[in-house]
């Protein structure tokens, strides 16, 4: 019985030690998605089209409400001053709440150009509060934006007035404002 019990042990600690060990490749897995390491960025000039991801801190955010596909938020995102990142075609992290069902999914099935932020340069990314065609949905005064990948940074934005929200949408982040309209499918 001794012997089952320690086997029982071990066997739990192994488990966590794996867990562990799987959880820190995890975190360092993203953390060199949303931002190369020295290294990388040394040498960024050096490859064409090369540098250092955006993260939220690296950029200044507007919002605009738009009517346009019955009506929707207009993000635009500029890198500070003195600071050159590039922000991937991939859809921003966006939410209404905390809740699952308030995160917005994405519009689009692609993955769009990456777009340099310098200067005045900026992009887009447009985010629809509601997806559904319905009566329904929880009634919302902020938004919660990220760059996808640097989520523990959050910034939040107190809309003009509250938003019924059901099933929002955002799309990717584009150059051309015009291409950052999201329609439901």
């Amino acid at each position: 019985m001794l012997s089952r019990l320690s086997f029982r042990s071990s066997r739990l600690a192994l488990a966590v030690v794996g867990a562990a060990v799987l959880a820190a490749s995890g975190a360092a897995t993203a953390s060199a998605a949303a931002a190369p390491d020295a290294g990388a960025r040394a040498g960024a000039g050096q490859q064409d089209g090369w540098g250092q991801a955006c993260g939220t801190d690296d950029l200044d955010f507007t919002v605009s409400t738009e009517t346009q596909a019955g009506g929707y938020y207009l993000v635009t995102a500029k890198a500070k001053p003195g600071i050159t990142c590039y922000l991937e075609g991939t859809i921003p992290s966006a939410s209404f709440g905390s809740a699952a069902d308030t995160h917005a999914s994405p519009a689009e099935q692609a993955v769009t150009d990456t777009v340099e932020l310098s200067g005045s340069t900026a992009a887009y990314a447009g985010i629809s509060p509601k997806s559904a065609n319905s009566n329904g949905g929880r009634e919302f005064g902020r938004l919660i934006l990220a760059v996808a990948g640097d989520e523990t940074h959050p910034v939040g934005f107190q809309l003009p007035e509250t938003v019924e929200v059901d099933r929002p949408i955002t799309t990717n982040w584009h150059a051309d404002p015009a291409d950052a309209v999201p329609f439901a499918a």
